[in-house]
């Protein structure tokens, strides 16, 4: 059954209430044909992740749109060349990161990572380790992933990874390839089901994008 725009709204605002991580009193919430839009001001990049995360878990949700700033309370500040020092570290750390394959960029709290790495979990994984710095209010991802051999047969890999984890019910994800481009369309229950489809695709050996379309009803 949908949910309708009150309903919808008073599950977002008691999840977001709920997750200890998030400062609901300071998030705004507006809820238009099951489209959730966030607003307000927080004090860190990693409150408003927490918000989004807690947003995308509710059902019925079709869209989000974040458009929560990022001010930075007194004791949340940082110069720009500590947080570049401390990314650094994060990231040498990360044990799902190649040794010396990012660089790292700081402007007035926005983190810029570069460089170049073999998968997309490793991509994830450095901006996963960065934006949680205290002083981030921001984090521009440009990490490219390394050109690999094709396979022949990556849409049955992808197709045969979404049955086995029970990602095509009714065979309503749809997969097309073009060289090193996957594109998902269909549809799905749930943004937990959509993102696990993004992931299936991320993870097949040779590709370097993925269009997701798969929508949510």
């Amino acid at each position: 059954m949908t949910k309708t725009d009150s309903v919808l709204k008073a599950d977002v605002t008691a999840e977001l209430a709920w997750d200890p991580a998030v400062n609901e009193a300071a998030i705004g919430i507006a809820v238009k044909d099951g489209v959730v839009t966030l607003t307000g001001h927080l004090d860190t990049h990693a409150e408003k992740q927490a918000a989004a995360r807690a947003v995308r878990r509710v059902a019925g949700v079709k869209a989000i749109a974040v458009e929560i700033d990022v001010r930075l309370s007194p004791q949340h500040r940082r110069s720009d060349t500590d947080i570049a020092g401390n990314a650094a570290l994060a990231l040498k750390w990360n044990t799902a990161i190649p040794p010396g394959s990012i660089k790292v960029t700081v402007d007035r709290g926005w983190v810029t990572l570069q460089g170049q790495v073999e998968w997309n979990f490793q991509r994830d994984a450095a901006a996963e380790a960065v934006w949680p710095l205290m002083g981030v209010v921001g984090l521009n991802n440009e990490l490219k992933l390394r050109a690999k051999a094709q396979a022949a047969d990556i849409s049955q890999r992808i197709e045969g990874a979404l049955s086995r984890q029970a990602l095509r019910e009714a065979q309503r994800i749809h997969v097309v390839v073009d060289g090193s481009t996957v594109k998902l369309t269909g549809s799905v229950h749930s943004w937990h089901e959509r993102d696990a489809a993004r992931g299936v695709a991320w993870s097949a050996p040779g590709v370097r994008s993925v269009i997701n379309e798969v929508q949510v009803v």
